[in-house]
């Protein structure tokens, strides 16, 4: 702890107006450096937390967060199997639903074009068989789907590729194989009863949505193309449920949580963060080596009354804690401000871009780009503890330097020619 002698000399230089101009222009541009690269780190990263938490919502609007399947390689899966892996999920406590699924490769056919698609079979009547968010992003509803009806619900893009309007009739063709190895295709053709719009091309562009019992009719000579699509009660807490359930599942089953369905995804997003914070910390690095340039040049400055403190009986310890309490204090001071503005402004991103939308009279989202048509934000404290952390250990090396160099002057040199 500093002796309070460094603490009263170092706060006397902070509020001193006797420094050269050019000096006290540093130490401005030293806080308001800090200040700005410490604001900038914490917003940046709420909005790419934002957008990874939009991603993520979307990409499981209409997935689930874990998939049991059959291991490739097995015998197939008898419907009794089925059943018990499904009681089986179902009992664990951190399954809020799970539903059985059905999932082919088709070729959807609206003459004259046609269009590689998924095939998907739900059943909505059972909870966790679409997750409630979807129904948001369909036109039409999911009641629609009901067996013996042959309707489905086709994605945005693959409607506007088929030219399909809900109503239309579209024919789906499921390649399959018999047990003599005869290709044998299986034809069938649905009514569209909505189409829905997901924002991202693995959904919209692939994705075709139908009942449970017509899809599997399809689907009866492909036993891998059944599941059970599970979702927890936190999606947070899908790769830990996943790895819970996997043990209590029988032999020739296995799971897929979503973290690995969509792992390029996330992967993209966190190489993204990793790099932004490294260069915007730079900035804060910079501004930390104005405080040094700062602080050397005070030293020099204040070298006949660092002499005359040292004759006056203060020791070298007290002369580095006072520049360590002046570079300090105006290194923490920027990061405190940085650290409040950046929570300000993370905070109210959703009301500031609309406004500088206005006066600047630009959209930064166009709605004809990009499905996401406003900046989300998702400050999280954890992320604005370390930012903050960081830059404090920054600002404190960055007066270690000129706090030494005063330490060190020698009263007898510096008061020589005065």
């Amino acid at each position: 702890m500093f002796h309070p002698l460094s603490v009263f000399v170092g706060l006397r230089y902070v509020r001193s107006r006797s420094h050269k101009f050019f000096v006290s222009f540093i130490t401005w541009v030293s806080l308001a450096g800090v200040c700005v690269g410490v604001a900038a780190l914490i917003v940046i990263l709420s909005v790419m937390n934002g957008f990874e938490a939009e991603l993520r919502d979307r990409l499981l609007a209409l997935s689930s967060h874990a998939r049991v399947v059959q291991s490739a390689g097995v015998p197939p899966r008898q419907a009794t199997d089925w059943q018990t892996a499904l009681a089986a999920v179902r009992a664990s406590p951190d399954v809020a639903a799970a539903a059985p699924y059905v999932e082919l490769q088709a070729l959807a056919v609206h003459t004259p074009e046609m269009l590689p698609i998924q095939l998907r079979g739900i059943d909505p009547a059972l909870e966790g068989g679409v997750t409630e968010a979807a129904q948001s992003l369909i036109e039409g509803r999911l009641d629609d789907l009901a067996p013996g009806l042959d309707r489905v619900i086709v994605g945005s893009v693959i409607a506007q590729r088929l030219a399909l309007l809900v109503g239309d009739r579209i024919s789906v063709l499921v390649p399959t194989v018999s047990a003599e190895g005869i290709p044998t295709p299986r034809l069938r053709e649905f009514t569209v009863a909505g189409i829905f719009e997901v924002g991202l091309p693995d959904h919209d562009g692939v994705l075709v949505l139908g009942d449970l019992q017509d899809i599997g009719a399809l689907a009866t000579a492909d036993p891998l193309a059944r599941g059970i699509r599970v979702r927890f009660n936190e999606v947070l807490q899908a790769p830990a449920g996943a790895a819970a359930l996997r043990s209590t599942l029988a032999a020739g089953f296995e799971i897929r949580d979503w973290t690995q369905d969509n792992a390029s995804y996330f992967r993209a997003i966190r190489i993204e963060k990793t790099m932004m914070a490294l260069i915007l910390m730079l900035v804060v690095a910079v501004a930390a080596f104005n405080i040094v340039a700062m602080l050397v040049m005070v030293v020099t400055d204040k070298r006949n009354d660092i002499a005359i403190l040292r004759t006056l009986g203060a020791s070298p310890r007290a002369i580095l804690g006072a520049f360590l309490t002046q570079g300090l204090v105006i290194g923490w001071v920027g990061v405190i401000a940085g650290v409040a503005l950046g929570v300000l402004l993370a905070l109210n991103v959703g009301s500031i871009v609309p406004v500088l939308e206005r006066a600047l009279g630009f959209q930064l989202m166009n709605p004809e780009v990009y499905y996401i048509t406003r900046i989300p934000s998702d400050l999280q404290w954890g992320n604005v503890a370390w930012i903050g952390s960081i830059a404090l250990v920054l600002t404190a090396l960055a007066t270690v330097y000129p706090a030494l160099r005063a330490s060190r002057v020698l009263p007898a040199e510096a008061l020589r020619y005065e």
